[in-house]
């Protein structure tokens, strides 16, 4: 301790005389003390230098580069939320694409009040489709009621002089427009089901 005061100029006149009676009977501390005498000296002589000017940039350019997967993962981490939203944006889009390029056979909603006339689906004059009716690549004709929303994708509807619909008519032609769609009635279907649970 004495050794770091003498060497910093922070020692009294006491100390100094015992250090240097002490460093004159003990060969290992003459030893260490001359070794800091020459650390001291030499860190004073090199308190001059300075770094160039562009060190910090040589050294971070030679840094290894982060790999794509880190950034991509420190995003993630902080926006959870929007990562939520775009992988099930991607995921969702996929399967709607999918289903729309799924084949080109005739589907509809079930039910016992319709006829299918080959590629057309018929509601019966005198015949009443309760819910909303769905048709894929076909045609509807309706002759009877509908008491709900009625889409038809890829496809024509015809209504009959008596026929009718108490909800909305939908054609839908285009992949976008199918996205857009279904899109909605999801959007529709989750809106009830959260109305129903707060209930």
């Amino acid at each position: 301790m004495m050794m770091h005061d003498y060497l910093d100029e922070e020692i009294s006149p006491e100390h100094e005389k015992e250090l240097k009676t002490h460093l004159q009977s003990c060969e290992a501390c003459k030893t260490h003390f001359h070794e800091l005498k020459k650390t001291v000296a030499l860190v004073q002589s090199t308190s001059h230098i300075q770094a160039p000017g562009n060190f910090t940039q040589n050294v971070m350019a030679k840094l290894p580069k982060e790999k794509k997967k880190a950034g991509m993962n420190r995003w993630f981490n902080r926006h959870p939320l929007l990562a939520a939203a775009a992988v099930f944006l991607i995921l969702m889009s996929g399967s709607l694409m999918t289903s729309w390029n799924g084949g080109d056979e005739l589907s509809f909603t079930q039910s016992d009040q319709v006829v299918v006339e080959g590629n057309t689906v018929v509601v019966p004059e005198g015949e009443t489709v309760q819910g909303d009716l769905t048709v894929r690549n076909g045609d509807l004709r309706i002759e009877g009621t509908v008491e709900g929303n009625v889409t038809v994708v890829n496809g024509q509807q015809f209504m009959a002089g008596a026929g009718g619909v108490t909800g909305e008519i939908e054609e839908i032609d285009q992949a976008f427009e199918w996205l857009w769609y279904s899109i909605k009635s999801a959007a529709k279907e989750l809106g009830s089901f959260t109305s129903n649970d707060n209930e």
